[in-house]
């Protein structure tokens, strides 16, 4: 009976894990980028490269901004205060159907020029948990499906491995390539193995609204009232009011919030209806050094700077569902925790890909010309090298591309997407079209495009590498570089050894007399 069972659980690990790999490793290769967004940011953003400030910044200084808003008859305005990961002031207003964006030098009250690029955190982050499909949610539904793959991946993967701990410690890279991507499979899996529960439950959790809305339904009119609800937002849906109302000292309102939170200092400042009579002021509270994902709203009237509301404390299904929503986010300021995550979700993409490659190495024999394993083929080298080559062709596009670039009506930052989703699709089509040597030829195109997006990042802004790490303000920007530079250097090494792979199996062959 056990062998059976067993024998069942590894037919559900290995179908799990080619039907849904693909999405998986989308999944966790922009989650694990996501780690490091702000980061990438500056280095697609030049002009966002500033020094630190050191002096205290006011809310007051970007007034400007606000009474921009007021002129506009915006429904609300925004402002994001800097911190460690990102050195500008950020602004935000919607007039009418347009959102307005502003970058701000806290230092010297200027704002700077935008390049119109989404970078990391409008790109690769909304990609992590959407896959870009927002049609009646379908990315978010793949990507959960995708999630309960990954638990059932973990679970059979434990259950197939009866010597788990001893395979552990079994690492051979002298092998023959199918055991060296068993070895390597199960090290990537044992080793990560909390990582890759904690983190997909926890994501399964963030968008627990999506998948099981009946809950909120029995209990909300609608799900903008959940919203407002869970994040201490019930001030938000005021009604419009009369226009020609002054907006309160924005630091007047600052200081009350932060007497409430023990002299702690807001990140960020929300003013909904500015200028009128029934404009609200609301505070939130950093989370640069909790997990926990509370932003601790305290909201204000806009014209008399009264205190209007202060979200409750929250029970123990918010509280427990706030802090594994900030353990998935990492929001929380740890350079070694999120060191640890990025290396972790590498582990994870090493994982998912050296499974799909183990499938096609044991079957490559017998099924090679069966037209169900080139499709899986051609999935698994789209899934895996593209989408490395399309992040670094997208990064390339960003150096290249000059601010104000139009194409067609495309703006730079679609200019951007579509040339990511061109470089995919044409790397899928490789790997269907002409599979001998696809993946020699695209683990070298990674090498060469990494070099050169560090190359392009020297001559587009003369950071080269030398010069960011002996700045600490650009340390984010080296880091980059050298993680480009790292990606080039293994990518070379590893298709050099595919090259000596192909070679042998061509001399291999028998000679056929014609």
């Amino acid at each position: 009976m056990e062998p059976d069972f067993r024998r069942s659980m590894q037919w559900l690990h290995t179908w799990t894990g080619v039907v849904l790999g693909s999405i998986l490793f989308a999944v966790f290769w922009m989650g694990t980028l996501s780690v490091f967004d702000r980061e990438i940011d500056l280095w697609m953003k030049p002009e966002t490269r500033l020094p630190l400030t050191s002096h205290p910044l006011s809310f007051d200084s970007v007034r400007a901004s606000l009474n921009d808003a007021i002129a506009s008859k915006a429904n609300f305005w925004n402002a994001v205060m800097p911190d460690d990961r990102q050195p500008y002031i950020e602004t935000h207003y919607r007039a009418g159907k347009k959102m307005v964006s502003q970058v701000i030098n806290p230092d010297t009250g200027q704002i700077l020029p935008q390049t119109g690029t989404l970078g990391a955190t409008g790109f690769f982050f909304p990609f992590h948990y959407t896959l870009e499909l927002q049609f009646m949610h379908l990315g978010e539904w793949l990507v959960g499906l995708a999630s309960v793959a990954m638990l059932v991946l973990c679970m059979t993967g434990v259950i197939i491995h009866r010597k788990i701990f001893a395979e552990f410690f079994t690492f051979r890279p002298q092998k023959r390539p199918g055991r060296l991507l068993l070895d390597l499979h199960n090290l990537t899996g044992v080793l990560g193995l909390p990582f890759h529960i904690i983190l997909t439950f926890s994501g399964l959790l963030i968008l627990g609204s999506t998948f099981f809305p009946a809950g909120i339904e029995a209990v909300y009119k609608n799900p903008r009232d959940y919203f407002y609800d869970a994040n201490g937002l019930s001030f938000f849906p005021v009604k419009p009011g009369k226009p020609g109302v002054p907006v309160v000292s924005l630091d007047m309102a600052a200081a009350q919030a932060s007497a409430l939170w023990g002299k702690a200092d807001p990140h960020m400042v929300l003013v909904v209806n500015p200028g009128q009579t029934t404009g609200r002021i609301a505070f939130f509270h950093s989370t640069e050094k909790q997990v926990t994902s509370d932003r601790d709203v305290i909201a204000f009237d806009a014209t008399t700077g009264q205190l209007v509301s202060h979200a409750p404390l929250p029970g123990p299904a918010l509280k427990t569902q706030r802090f594994l929503s900030g353990l998935h986010l990492i929001q929380f300021h740890h350079w070694g925790l999120r060191w640890l995550y990025f290396i972790s979700g590498s582990g994870s993409c090493v994982l998912i890909a050296t499974g799909f490659l183990f499938w096609m190495e044991v079957r490559q024999k017998k099924q090679s010309a069966s037209p169900g394993f080139r499709l899986v083929k051609g999935i698994t080298l789209g899934s895996v090298a593209g989408i490395i080559i399309s992040t670094l062709a997208f990064f390339i596009i960003n150096r290249i591309l000059p601010a104000d670039a139009q194409y067609y009506g495309l703006t730079r930052s679609a200019l951007e997407v579509r040339g990511f989703y061109l470089v995919w699709l044409i790397t899928f089509l490789q790997g269907w079209l002409w599979p001998k040597r696809a993946w020699m030829l695209q683990v070298s195109a990674i090498s060469v495009l990494a070099l050169c997006a560090v190359l392009l990042n020297w001559f587009t802004t003369r950071d080269h590498l030398l010069h960011t790490l002996s700045h600490r303000y650009l340390w984010p920007v080296a880091g980059m570089d050298s993680m480009l530079l790292f990606t080039s250097f293994m990518a070379f090494f590893a298709a050099r050894r595919l090259s000596r792979r192909v070679r042998n199996e061509i001399h291999s062959k028998p000679l056929v007399a014609v």
